[in-house]
């Protein structure tokens, strides 16, 4: 298989870039959803609108949330790293491990650090403050992107559509519930997303000059499959919810089941999308940083 030197530098580059585009996306999620009037509406609306259907979907949707604790994170970090080191690849497992619980320690500061002001959109909440960004939902992202990080070549393009669904589910599960606003599940994927970019630079640093890629490893089909899927899902969740904003001056329990029904969808739309994106933007550059030649 032909190889080739790795191009550090440049994809040093896309990984700063990567990682201040999502860190700007998370600031702006945060900021219109939580401090502004219409962003909290969309939120409750799509909340309230999750009660429709609700009895057939909540087996499996409190399993696969309960399914998530700290025993589990940490039997699936184990796991990871375990995968890395049978590899030969010490650095894959630290930074790996590093990624979950960076991703979901800076999760949970940022739940109880950051403010919520209260507008009178969701009073039966009110009580509850900040749940920005979502526990649950990093967790299955942070873990996602870390098992794509470490799988062989062979199979990682396999790994990104399952974990990107995996994290999806999980995303709108926390929906479903009613234990997470959209906007939570949104920010916990470009959370995870910046601690993918970051964990990329220390695999980089700690890369060998003469590491070398194939270029057969990049997967670039599966990467624009994911990308394209995830633009057109936040194009669909951009008109819906577009739609809904027309009815802004009807409080959320008075809205008729039809908008209920499209701020519910059209925000888990925008969930499934919004961890696509990340995850096809992961499937990019992970070849080079994890090049089958260590060199």
């Amino acid at each position: 298989m032909r190889m080739r030197t790795t191009a550090r530098g440049w994809t040093a580059v896309w990984l700063v870039v990567l990682a201040l585009v999502q860190a700007a996306a998370f600031l702006a999620v945060w900021r219109v959803a939580v401090h502004t009037e219409i962003g909290q509406w969309i939120d409750t609306v799509a909340l309230t609108g999750n009660r429709i259907g609700q009895d057939r979907i909540d087996g499996p949707v409190s399993k696969l949330l309960n399914a998530m604790s700290v025993v589990s994170l940490l039997a699936a970090t184990a796991m990871i790293g375990f995968i890395a080191l049978i590899r030969g690849r010490i650095a894959l497992a630290i930074t790996a491990t590093l990624l979950i619980a960076g991703a979901n320690v800076s999760t949970q500061l940022l739940k109880y650090g950051l403010n919520r002001p209260d507008y009178g959109l969701d009073p039966e909440r009110a009580a509850v403050g900040n749940s920005l960004p979502s526990g649950h939902t990093a967790v299955a992202a942070s873990v996602a992107v870390a098992l794509v990080l470490v799988l062989p070549p062979k199979v990682r393009a396999v790994g990104a559509f399952l974990g990107a669904a995996y994290a999806a589910a999980a995303g709108v599960a926390t929906l479903s519930a009613g234990w997470h606003r959209p906007s939570d599940a949104l920010a916990a994927f470009l959370l995870v997303g910046v601690w993918a970019a970051l964990a990329g630079l220390v695999l980089l640093i700690t890369q060998r000059e003469q590491a070398e890629v194939a270029p057969g490893d990049a997967h670039r089909l599966a990467a624009v499959l994911l990308g394209v899927a995830g633009v057109l899902a936040l194009v669909a969740s951009g008109l819906a919810l577009s739609w809904l904003v027309e009815l802004r001056d009807t409080g959320p329990d008075e809205l008729a089941r039809r908008p209920l029904f499209v701020g519910y969808a059209g925000s888990a739309a925008g969930i499934a999308g919004t961890m696509a994106v990340v995850m096809a933007l992961v499937l990019t550059v992970v070849h080079r940083l994890v090049p089958r030649v260590k060199g």
